[in-house]
């Protein structure tokens, strides 16, 4: 354990600030992020892989401005296709795993049940294009690489869904919440805790890494939910809680399409590792102890 070190992408973000924690059990954690990084300068890639000589490579860093990427679409690629293909390039010639992390708008929700990995992607916007981008350059790399595809990620900190309406129903005494968009609802937390529970299975000795289980696994916490449904959960327990109305997509026009129905299916990473994650009202709870008890917000 003392000789293992994982170098971590993305460092202030959500589900970074979460693995800074939640690896440091397994090893000594290096984490890095802009501007030391500059995911539209490659050699600050290398050189930080070359620097840190890990032997787990965490990406956690992304461009994750949905709507933005729409018009301006470069910083998107480079942070979310292209500098995920130096990293496993770097990855594979140290040796190193490396873990990335992906997402359910690679799909195009005309699916009526959950996705599973072997479904065809087709994503509906620049960012989803962008993420699966990355996740090809990753698998033509090869090496020992696992892509967790995640959903509607939110927490305690940074900016998501959730502190938005808390904000929101602060300020306003009616909040129209799309309500026609299915998915699950999944805290940067137990994304993080999941890691480093695969982690610590595939790097322990013996343990022979990840012995030909390199690929795509759907990781979301269990259960669905649309984003109206998700806000009424934590915002009609608030003392003054605002109007709550569900409207349509259509209602709230965004320059992104999102796919209707990104539910993931995550019975591969539960068969291949043994994680299951918990339902999502069950992780909401816990990030609203967290706030709770004024955890910051940023």
């Amino acid at each position: 354990m003392k000789n293992r070190k994982i170098l971590v992408f993305g460092r202030v973000g959500q589900v970074g600030w979460e693995l800074r924690h939640k690896l440091a059990c397994l090893g000594e954690v290096v984490s890095v992020d802009y501007p030391e990084i500059d995911f539209s300068k490659p050699e600050t890639i290398r050189a930080a892989v070359r620097a840190a000589a890990p032997t787990v490579i965490v990406n956690a860093a992304a461009y994750t401005a949905v709507d933005k990427a729409e018009s301006a679409p470069e910083p998107a690629w480079a942070l979310n296709a292209a500098g995920p293909g130096v990293i496993a390039e770097e990855a594979k010639r140290l040796g190193a795993l490396m873990v990335h992390y992906s997402t359910d708008y690679v799909y195009d929700g005309s699916k009526l049940g959950a996705w599973v990995e072997t479904d065809v992607p087709h994503p509906l916007n620049v960012y989803g294009q962008t993420k699966l981008a990355g996740d090809e350059a990753i698998a033509a790399v090869g090496g020992d690489y696992l892509i967790l595809r995640t959903s509607w990620v939110y927490g305690a900190r940074g900016g998501n869904f959730l502190l938005t309406m808390l904000r929101l129903a602060k300020e306003r005494t009616e909040l129209r919440i799309v309500d026609d968009q299915t998915g699950s609802p999944t805290t940067s937390e137990c994304i993080a805790q999941a890691t480093a529970q695969i982690l610590a299975q595939v790097t322990a000795p013996g343990a022979g890494g990840l012995g030909g289980r390199s690929g795509v696994y759907h990781l979301t916490c269990s259960g669905a939910a649309t984003w109206f449904g998700f806000a009424k959960a934590f915002l009609s327990r608030q003392a003054a809680c605002p109007t709550l109305t569900p409207i349509a997509s259509s209602e709230y026009p965004l320059p992104a399409q999102r796919p209707v129905n990104s539910v993931l299916n995550c019975e591969r990473v539960a068969q291949t590792f043994g994680v299951r994650m918990p339902a999502w009202e069950d992780a909401l709870e816990l990030v609203l102890e967290t706030l709770s008890e004024g955890a910051p917000r940023v």
